[in-house]
Parts: C-alpha cells; structure tokens; sequence
C-alpha cells in the first residue's frame, strides 16, 4: 500500500508544468485512441491548464494540503451531501439529443454508484473487502438545458462550455455540478475539471455515446460509469496508476499500479511495481470497461469528502 507523500503532489505540478511537448493550441481530442479502450482526458486537460495558468500550481498544491490536513485530522463533512446536477446537451443530430430517460439513467447510475448499493459491489473480491467504500454522496436532477449546433465535434478545449464558441454557459457552478453532453470526438469518452480551477469552466463533460445505461450508451461503456469515473476526478481522485509507471494517486489504500489496465482483466491482476501487489482493477478509477469497474476505497472516500469541509474547494456545495 502506498504513503501518501505531500511532496509527490509538488513532484507532480512541477513535472506537470514543465513539461512542454504539447502545443498549447492543440487539441487533445485530436489524439485518438481505440475504439474499445476507455479514453479519459482529464489529467491532460488539467496539464494543459496548468501551462496555461501559471498560478493554478499553487493553488492545486494549496489544495492537496488542505485535503491531507481534513483527513489526518478527521475534519470531515457532517451528514450525507446531496449534489443538484445541471445537464446540459449540445446535439447535432437526433441522436445526440439523448432523452430525459437516458440522462436520468446516468443520474441513477451515480446514485448507485457513490453510496454503494450498485448490484455488483458484491463482486469486490475478499483482499478488497475491507476497504471498499460507501461515499454516501447522492446527486439529483436540477435541470436539463439542450442547444442545437452545426459541430460535429467538441474536443477538449472546454469550447462546450463557452455560449461564445457555440456551447452551454455553465449554471451556478460554484453550488451545481454542471455536466456537458456532446460529441467529443479523437476516442475521449469524457474528462473533468479538478478542484481548483476557473468555476467558468467546471464540471464534467461526457460524450452522448458513453452516458447513462439505455439510449444511445454503447458498450461496453453503457453501464453509466464513464461519469463515475468522471465525477471522482472532479472531486479530486486522480487514476488509480497515478498517470505515470508504478505512479502515486495520492491515496494510501489503493495498490500501486504499473499503468492503466483496460477491457475486463482476470483477477488477480498482479502489479510489477515494488510489493508486486495484486491490482485493484475493479476500482472506478482505473480504464477498465463499465462491467469491470464497480468501487471506490475508503481512502478515496476521505479524499472526496475532504474538499466538502468547511475550507475545502467544494465547501459550497456542502451547504443546505
């Protein structure tokens, strides 16, 4: 099991900020990836604004601290936390105007998902017993806004959260998770904006293809856990592999990954990192396909709740 070491997260920032190799004009959506792999973008997305926003560094490191002292000292939200979900739909064709069912499916799915009651969470195998986690965070429809446009893809440069480029201004950010569904396009099934960034710009983004379990939502990511995935980095878990080799994801309770595993491994996964401990693929934040991911960890569990206590980044939405 891994420590978790402030240190990690400034080794992190500073890697993160002075790694120039992607041109700030780029689109990540642009990359690709396999049809069949999960493609998340939201550690790219977050690099990319980092270079862009020099003071970010330090505020994402304020952060972590923060995040480290509410869980060493226990100063943890009181009572369960209901979050109000805006959805907003940009559709070019029918089929990307998904319906009030599809969306309230992915709604249900989170639900399940963050206090535990999804059918699988049974399947958490013996070694992971002890530490798999009841976040007893719900989430509520608030309000569905849908705009036509001519796009045929969004990307990843937030364009769909900007009524100027074409997109859905987000509504009360700062008290709503704003979730954006569209044609992302490049093989991204979603990304996340972390804890600290501009509220102009936060929430989550989901391609229409991946959201919620009937409609449009194709396997094997028609499980609705893209967003699972999704909403865990908006409240501040990072990939389970730490996104580098036998990386840190900043959480003590989780193994230590040699990177990304995708589509349903056999378990038990054997990691080659120090330990040669046994992975815990099945976590919502690792790659896997919808059917193979069904937990969170308690120390995840303490880190989400974390930036809901008074002080925290997310403290607004902890409030009545």
């Amino acid at each position: 099991m891994k420590k978790l070491l402030l240190s990690a997260v400034s080794l992190l920032l500073l890697i993160s900020c002075s790694n120039d190799e992607t041109n700030s004009s780029t689109d990540l959506a642009t990359s690709g990836a396999h049809k069949h792999h999960r493609g998340c973008a939201s550690h790219e997305v977050h690099e990319q604004q980092l270079r862009e926003n020099p003071e970010l560094a330090a505020k994402m490191q304020e952060i972590e601290r923060f995040t480290q002292n509410a869980i060493t000292n226990g100063r943890l939200v009181n009572g369960k936390i209901q979050i109000p979900v805006v959805v907003n739909v940009l559709y070019r064709t029918a089929a990307e105007n998904i319906s009030l069912t599809q969306i309230q499916s992915q709604i249900d799915v989170l639900n399940k998902d963050f206090n535990a009651t999804n059918s699988d969470f049974n399947q958490v195998p013996t070694v992971f017993s002890g530490v798999k986690a009841n976040v007893g965070i719900s989430f509520v429809l608030d309000a569905v806004y849908r705009k036509s446009t001519t796009k045929t893809s969004w990307g990843t440069r937030d364009a769909m959260k900007k009524s100027t480029q074409g997109g859905i201004n987000p509504t009360s950010p700062t008290t709503k998770l704003n979730l954006w569904v569209c044609t992302i396009g490049g093989g991204i099934l979603g990304y996340a904006q972390f804890p600290g960034g501009s509220s102009a710009t936060d929430g989550v983004v989901i391609d229409s293809k991946y959201l919620g379990t009937t409609g449009t939502a194709t396997a094997p990511f028609n499980k609705g856990r893209t967003a699972t995935h999704e909403v865990g980095h908006w409240m501040n878990l990072r990939h389970i592999w730490g996104d580098t080799t036998c990386g840190s994801d900043l959480v003590s309770d989780t193994p230590t990954h040699n990177t990304a595993n995708y589509g349903l491994p056999a378990f038990p996964h054997y990691s080659t990192c120090t330990g040669t401990p046994i992975e815990m693929t099945m976590n919502y934040m690792d790659y896997t396909d919808d059917a193979g991911m069904y937990m969170f960890s308690n120390g995840q569990k303490s880190r989400m709740l974390a930036i809901f206590a008074s002080g925290g980044s997310r403290f607004s939405f902890a409030q009545p």
